[in-house]
């Protein structure tokens, strides 16, 4: 089975959480409790997302985390390698050299264009799509 890891999506819960507060410094037990996630694992998370630059961080009494930009400006695609690294479905659709058999492989073109459409669906959703409802259907064409 292909799916992200849950501290992905469990990422992708914190983002949409902080993203419904645009004007506020949320701190941690904050996001935490709206998100309904246990408070290490938020603080995990808010950490190698502020190191993506998708949030900052504040000091201080009032400190918490914000948005580093708006959620129209931040896709899916960033969330994902902000905790998985580069999108890849196969080893070879990162990059040449990854695999000794690649110059005899039949399928690796069709790999990646796998990956490309993955990619490509993945930079297409922002954050501020996933606040509201789902209003369109996801169209996936067969390859050919």
């Amino acid at each position: 089975m292909l799916r992200v890891s849950r501290l992905t999506d469990y990422a992708t819960v914190v983002m949409t959480c902080i993203a419904a507060h645009p004007d506020d410094v949320l701190s941690t037990a904050q996001i935490a409790d709206e998100a309904r996630l246990e408070l290490p694992t938020v603080s995990k998370l808010l950490k190698s997302l502020g190191h993506a630059g998708l949030v900052e961080s504040f000091r201080g009494v009032n400190g918490g985390y914000r948005l580093a930009r708006p959620a129209g400006e931040i896709t899916l695609a960033q969330i994902v390698e902000a905790l998985e690294g580069p999108i890849g479905m196969t080893e070879c659709s990162l990059a040449e050299g990854q695999c000794e058999r690649e110059s005899q492989c039949g399928v690796r073109a069709n790999w990646q264009h796998v990956n490309s459409v993955v990619d490509s669906a993945l930079r297409a959703v922002s954050l501020s799509d996933m606040l509201k409802p789902p209003s369109r259907r996801i169209d996936i064409h067969p390859i050919g």
